[in-house]
C-alpha cells in the first residue's frame, strides 16, 4: 500500500458533543454566532480538548517551475518564480507579511526551478527536477519525481501544529490547476481556465487552447488521480497534495487557500477520501474554475474578497477568524457564570 492510502486520524466525537453542549450554555441565543460556533466545535473534535486553540500555525510555500510556460500562458516570465522565492525569503511577499503577523512558522520549499535557487534563509532547495515538462508534449513528470514531491509535502507536517497552511508559487500553475480541474471533473476548458497573472483576451484564448491540447493528449491514456497528477500537475501541486494527506493522517486540520491549493485538495481527497474531514476552505478565488472545485468538495469558503494572488495568502488572512471562533468558545461566560437567566436579554 502507498503511504497516502493509510487511514487518517479520527476526530473525537465526545469532544464534539461536549463543545456543542458548551455552545448551548454560552450567553447568546443558540446559533447567533453562526459559522463561528461550528468552527469551534470542529476544532474541539480535531484537538480532543474542551478549550481548542490555534497557536502553533505552520505555513509552507511550495515552489516549482512549469514547462507549459513555453506555450505563452502567463503574463510573467518564468524567472519570476525564483525572484518571488527571494521575495519570500526577504519577507516582502504577501504571505510572508501575513505569516509574520500571525506568528506562524513560515518557510519555503523550492521543489524545482529552471534556474537552481540560491541558499537563502527560510528556503529549502530540494530541486527534484528543473521544473516540470511541457505537458502539451509529454507528461509533466515521471512517477519517481511525483512520488518524491508527495513525500516532500508529507515531510513538512509538524506533529504538534494546530493548523497547517500550504501555499504555492510557480509561473504557469493556474494552467496546471485548470487542466487538472477539467480532467478530474470532466469540465470544458472555458469553465476552468482564467486569466491567472492577468493575461489579455488573446492570452486567455491561447491558454484555453493549451489546456485543451494537453487534455486531448493525456486523457485517452490516463488512469486515476495519481496518473492525472503525474501528467498534468506541478511539483508544488504534488507537494501540497502530499502535505494535505499527511496532515489528516497526523490529526492536523488544514486551511486550504485558493485555486491551485484547492486543486491539490481535490487530488488529496481522490487519493484518500478521509482527508476531506480535516479540511477548511479559506476563500473563494476570483479564478473561475475554483467554484467548481469547491462544489465538488462540498466546501463553503470562509471569505470572498475577490482574491487570486495564491501563495497561501487567502488562508493566512482567514486565520484570525478561526482564532476568534476558539476564543469565543473558550472565554465567553455561560448563563450560569454570568448570572443571566435562560436566554438572556437578547
Amino acid at each position: 500500500m502507498n503511504w497516502w492510502q493509510n487511514a487518517v486520524a479520527t476526530p473525537c466525537e465526545k469532544a464534539v458533543a461536549a463543545a456543542r453542549k458548551r455552545q448551548r450554555q454560552l450567553t447568546k441565543p443558540p446559533g447567533s454566532l453562526g459559522e463561528l460556533e461550528a468552527l469551534a466545535v470542529r476544532f474541539a473534535g480535531w484537538q480532543n480538548r474542551g478549550d481548542p486553540r490555534i497557536e502553533r500555525i505552520v505555513v509552507r510555500v511550495f515552489a516549482g517551475d512549469h514547462g507549459v510556460v513555453a506555450e505563452g500562458v502567463s503574463a510573467f516570465p518564468q524567472a519570476v518564480t525564483v525572484q518571488m522565492i527571494h521575495n519570500f525569503a526577504s519577507g516582502g511577499a504577501a504571505i510572508a507579511v501575513l505569516a509574520r503577523h500571525s506568528g506562524a512558522d513560515f518557510s519555503v520549499l523550492n521543489l524545482g526551478t529552471v534556474t537552481q535557487g540560491e541558499e537563502l534563509p527560510g528556503v529549502v532547495n530540494v530541486q527534484l527536477a528543473p521544473g516540470t515538462e511541457n505537458f502539451c508534449r509529454a507528461p509533466a513528470m515521471s512517477e519517481a519525481v511525483l512520488r518524491a514531491a508527495l513525500d516532500c509535502g508529507a515531510g513538512c507536517i509538524n506533529a504538534d501544529a494546530h493548523l497547517f497552511i500550504g501555499g504555492e508559487m510557480g509561473i504557469g500553475n493556474t494552467t496546471a490547476a485548470a487542466a487538472l480541474t477539467s480532467a478530474l471533473l470532466g469540465l470544458p476548458v472555458d469553465t476552468t481556465v482564467g486569466r491567472g497573472t492577468g493575461i489579455d483576451d488573446s492570452g486567455l484564448a491561447r491558454k484555453r487552447d493549451t489546456v485543451q491540447r494537453a487534455l486531448d493528449l493525456h486523457l485517452p491514456d490516463s488512469g486515476g488521480a495519481f496518473d492525472l497528477l503525474r501528467r498534468l500537475g506541478g511539483l508544488e501541486i504534488a507537494a501540497l497534495t502530499g502535505a494535505y494527506i499527511a496532515s489528516a493522517q497526523r490529526g492536523i486540520p488544514v486551511l486550504v487557500d485558493g485555486y491551485i491549493c484547492t486543486a491539490a485538495a481535490l487530488l488529496a481527497c481522490r487519493f484518500n477520501p478521509g482527508v476531506r474531514d480535516w479540511m477548511l476552505f479559506a476563500h473563494a478565488s476570483a479564478e473561475p474554475g475554483h467554484r467548481h472545485l469547491l462544489r465538488a468538495l462540498n466546501a463553503t469558503p470562509l471569505l470572498d474578497f475577490g482574491m487570486r494572488l495564491g501563495e497561501g495568502s487567502g488562508a493566512a488572512l482567514a486565520v484570525s477568524l478561526l482564532q476568534s471562533a476558539c476564543h469565543l468558545h473558550n472565554e465567553m461566560a455561560t448563563f450560569a457564570e454570568a448570572g443571566v437567566s435562560g436566554g438572556g436579554p437578547h
